[in-house]
């Protein structure tokens, strides 16, 4: 285990239930890439595959715990993505 693993999966833990609680509130993807979603799912995953095979500690929950966030995170922008597409299909009828 590294102290530094953990402040940084502690630090990018603590910014998450932000953007969660403005994706709810905001029901817009604006300022948000499903693509960096994306990419930081692939890493989360990336790090709980290393921990499962090379290196089993407690850190793999703090792996899994954001990894859960950012899905959270991803489905509410597909979720407000449909919004958008609604309202544009709405304005233009």
């Amino acid at each position: 285990m590294s102290i530094f693993e953990v402040i940084m999966l502690l630090c990018f833990g603590a910014a998450w239930p932000f953007s969660i609680a403005r994706s709810l509130k905001s029901k817009t993807t604006n300022g948000k890439s499903l693509f960096f979603l994306v990419i930081l799912m692939v890493g989360y995953v990336s790090g709980i595959i290393n921990k499962v095979v090379y290196n089993y500690d407690f850190v793999l929950y703090l792996y899994i715990l954001n990894l859960a966030m950012v899905a959270f995170d991803t489905m509410l922008w597909v979720r407000n993505k449909s919004f958008e597409n609604k309202q544009m299909k709405n304005e233009q009828n």
